[in-house]
């Protein structure tokens, strides 16, 4: 079977197959096995068929790319709503986040029962500790008429996840697993004395390396001195490492190569020191990168540290990509990655997700990462959504995946673990927030809702007794908190007040206490966005920002906070501090270079704040507030959304 010139594999006519017979069908399929197909038929088939598709993705970057390619293709019958923009939303076709479907369901929008299919994209995300919770109550709350497609990275346990969808819906869904790879995938390893090393003989050169350090050690050391830990990687080699693997990967002709490294710091060192020692094209490419710039950067741009950061790398063949960077920034080195110019790429995991980009090599900088909390090593599912990378389709005859070992630190079991074969299962992270909480109250009887809190992923697999009981007794708390609060009466039915709360879908009760409260209606418009940044700013220990000149209006806003018992506990008073420099000037109407001198805050982070706030005031407006303040609300978005932060498609 053909489809758009591609002749199919097995598992894309199986699961199209499925789709002919209206079925729900997860794909669990590895990286650049060419799952997306599959989407594309169901989308062209629902378009003759006049029939109404969702397509959900896990990031704003990764929905907006799907809504340019989509929309090539099929003109205006695709829309597009992510927290940031809202193109033709009634389209037959709609491209969202997946945050955005949940909120649909939860809020009972009508539209959501006109959907004939809803696409989920990497729904392994449900494994996500900080988000899982969106992808399962997005199955949860489909409607039985929405059929289901979910696409995903090769799942160890995808047959436990169709029973369990299958079980909410009372139909069978069908599984097409596929764990071949078009391009098979090397694994190795890196290390300064040892070279290239397979995947096999990890451990056996290791071995030796300990041995000649001991040796060089016990021949130069002086009888009856005690013995020290010997170090076979100096700091300086430590550091210099990933020189040597991108030079052994040019000499051997496996580039381009995708580097993964976890730190955007890292990432941006790498590229500078990279692209300052080597160059990888021609003359007549960077002409062509260099007739790219204008179209990306404007002279506003071109001041910031990193966007020349970022061109001067490109033009030796070198790209970084990361979410701190301007959108720009990561569009220009997609755009040239994909054609084919740039020859090394240092990212950090993002770029692993959704976006088509595949390579002949992918390396790892480590297999540990911090993850907002500690220092941990790489999940299989993690490290093999990145390592598939590596191999492309019709070009290469195999992929390489290379991970560099500090010998001195290094588990080397688990990372032969982690590099063996992709075995993690996926868990349920489910857990119940006060938007859900208030949603089932307003829209369900008890007997609903007892079931829809048995309904989560992790209740049916096996934990079922303690499941329940936690998510019960949460759900008992939130219930007698939102009472307290006046949100829920008590014949827990939702008040007005409450019912504005069901709109809100983060600190949704500090969020709802400033609009009720009257603490809002006593701001102007700058003030509003200033309290409701320091609501969404999510602090990092190291960020620095200026306080120069901002005491008078610190002391101005926590007397007006301070009215209100809820707003002055939760409100974090700092965070409040922090903003008002950044935030007073952007909506005064500062230039965008100019924020970089008040904080540390990366050029990506302080869009990121502002389209956070944007969304935020977003939220208020639509659960409903007096004329006056509905007025202010508009003004601050109008503040904030211009320049750079603007989403322009």
């Amino acid at each position: 079977m053909k489809y758009k010139n591609f002749e199919l594999d097995q598992f894309q006519i199986d699961a199209i197959g499925h789709i002919n017979n209206n079925k729900s069908v997860v794909v669990s399929a590895g990286t650049g096995t060419g799952k997306t197909l599959i989407a594309d038929y169901l989308i062209d088939k629902a378009i003759e068929e006049n029939k109404r598709v969702f397509y959900t993705s896990p990031i704003k970057a990764l929905s907006n790319q799907k809504f340019r390619d989509f929309k090539k293709q099929f003109g205006d019958k695709i829309g597009l709503l992510t927290g940031d923009v809202s193109i033709n939303a009634d389209a037959q076709i709609i491209i969202m986040t997946t945050e955005i479907y949940r909120n649909m369901l939860l809020s009972k929008d009508p539209i959501t029962e006109t959907v004939a299919y809803i696409i989920f994209d990497e729904i392994h995300y449900i494994n996500d500790i900080e988000r899982g919770t969106i992808w399962e109550e997005s199955i949860i709350f489909s409607h039985p008429q929405t059929k289901i497609l979910a696409l995903s990275a090769t799942i160890p346990n995808a047959n436990e996840l169709c029973e369990w969808i299958g079980s909410l819906r009372n139909e069978k869904v069908e599984l097409v697993y596929y764990d071949h790879r078009a391009v098979p995938l090397n694994h190795y390893f890196f290390e300064h004395f040892s070279g290239l090393i397979k995947r096999d003989d990890l451990q056996k050169k290791m071995q030796e390396l300990k041995s000649y350090a001991n040796d060089d050690y016990s021949s130069g050391r002086r009888k009856g001195r005690r013995r020290k830990k010997v170090f076979m990687h100096s700091k300086e080699i430590a550091k210099n490492q990933y020189q040597e693997l991108v030079k052994e990967l040019k000499g051997r002709e496996w580039l381009p190569c995708i580097f993964f490294s976890f730190s955007r710091k890292a990432c941006e060192d790498k590229a500078k020191e990279i692209s300052r020692q080597m160059n990888f094209i021609t003359s007549q490419q960077r002409s062509r990168i260099a007739s790219l710039f204008p179209k990306y950067f404007t002279s506003d741009m071109n001041r910031l540290k990193s966007v020349q950061l970022v061109k001067n790398a490109l033009l030796k063949g070198v790209g970084v990509h990361h979410a701190g960077l301007l959108p720009a920034a990561k569009e220009i080195v997609e755009e040239l990655f994909a054609e084919g110019i740039l020859k090394v790429l240092f990212a950090t995991e993002t770029f692993a997700v959704g976006i088509n980009m595949p390579a002949k090599s992918v390396a790892f900088s480590s297999l540990e990462k911090y993850d907002g909390v500690s220092f941990r090593h790489l999940n299989t599912k993690e490290y093999f959504q990145m390592a598939g990378r590596a191999g492309r389709r019709g070009i290469d005859t195999v992929g390489y995946a290379i991970s560099l070992v500090e010998p001195d630190f290094a588990d080397l079991q688990k990372m032969m673990y982690i590099t063996s074969k992709d075995v993690d299962p996926i868990v349920s992270q489910y857990n119940l927030s006060f938007n859900t909480t208030i949603n089932l109250l307003k829209h369900h009887n008890e007997e609903e809702i007892e079931k829809i809190l048995k309904s989560n992923f992790g209740y049916f697999l096996k934990k079922r007794m303690d499941s329940q009981v936690r998510i019960k007794a949460t759900f008992n708390n939130q219930v007698k908190k939102l009472k307290k609060l006046g949100c829920v009466d008590e014949d827990n039915k939702v008040t007005s007040k409450g019912n504005f709360m069901s709109f809100i879908y983060s600190n949704e009760i500090l969020t709802t206490e400033l609009v009720y409260s009257g603490i809002l209606g006593m701001l102007d418009p700058v003030q509003i966005n200033i309290i409701l940044a320091a609501l969404v700013y999510e602090g990092k220990q190291m960020d620095y920002f200026s306080f120069k000149g901002v005491d008078m209006e610190y002391k101005k806003l926590v007397k007006i906070i301070t009215k209100n018992k809820i707003v002055d506990k939760e409100l974090n008073k700092l965070s409040v501090k922090r903003m008002i420099k950044i935030v007073s000037m952007w909506s005064k109407g500062c230039e965008f270079t100019e924020l970089m001198e008040f904080s540390n805050l990366l050029e990506g982070d302080y869009i990121r704040l502002f389209r956070q706030v944007i969304d935020r005031l977003q939220q208020i407006l639509k659960a409903g507030v007096d004329y006056d303040l509905e007025e202010k609300l508009k003004e601050c978005i109008n503040l904030l959304d211009r320049g750079v932060v603007k989403v322009e498609l």
